[in-house]
């Protein structure tokens, strides 16, 4: 009966206590302050199509809301610039799964590009390196030794696959040589 009678007490009193708390008008809005809210909400798109996700109605179907306003801050070559020392430096996403970038799955190849100056100076400056002929010639030489990977699981080269294929070095065939001649001066001195 005590029980009863606690759970009718306390039922009383949040109802009571609910009721004190709408009829304070210092707590809430008006009545069309919250309509105004909603008619804005619904124009806007603001309001939630997908319980399950969160998504709003604006960013399911942009195409019927008016665009918010976005403040213009670089100019567009401001942006090609900053695109433009990320891939120098190595700052894009080269790994969507981990996150992880560039420079730090190889921070070796990206090291020196950040100890160089900055990026004004860089873009007015000639690279220095090889030249196209320097790697065009490199590149018929590894070809014609086949001194290229054939198999990126393993790092197998052409000339180690398939050896018949490929010249031998000078070394390797001087060396080759001489050990077939010492094997037949060895066999015809046994009387072999």
């Amino acid at each position: 009966m005590k029980s009863r009678l606690s759970v009718v007490a306390l039922a009383l009193s949040t109802l009571v206590a609910g009721h004190a708390l709408a009829a304070d008008a210092s707590v809430g809005k008006t009545r069309d302050e919250v309509r105004a809210e909603l008619a804005q909400a619904i124009r806007s798109g603001d309001l939630i199509a997908d319980g399950a996700t969160g998504q709003r109605y604006n960013e399911l179907s942009p195409e019927f809301y008016a665009p918010k306003a976005v403040a213009v801050s670089k100019t567009r070559a401001e942006v090609v610039a900053e695109r433009d020392a990320a891939i120098r430096n190595g700052d894009l996403i080269a790994d969507g799964a981990t996150g992880q970038r560039y420079n730090q799955l190889a921070p070796a190849q990206y090291a020196a590009v950040r100890a160089e100056a900055p990026v004004a100076s860089q873009a007015a400056a000639p690279v220095v390196g090889k030249t196209r002929a320097q790697v065009k010639a490199e590149l018929a030489e590894a070809i014609r030794t086949g001194d290229m990977v054939a198999d990126g699981a393993t790092g197998a080269k052409y000339n180690e696959l398939f050896p018949q294929q490929y010249p031998q070095s000078v070394t390797a065939q001087g060396q080759a040589r001489d050990v077939r001649a010492g094997v037949v001066d060895s066999r015809s001195a046994n009387g072999g």
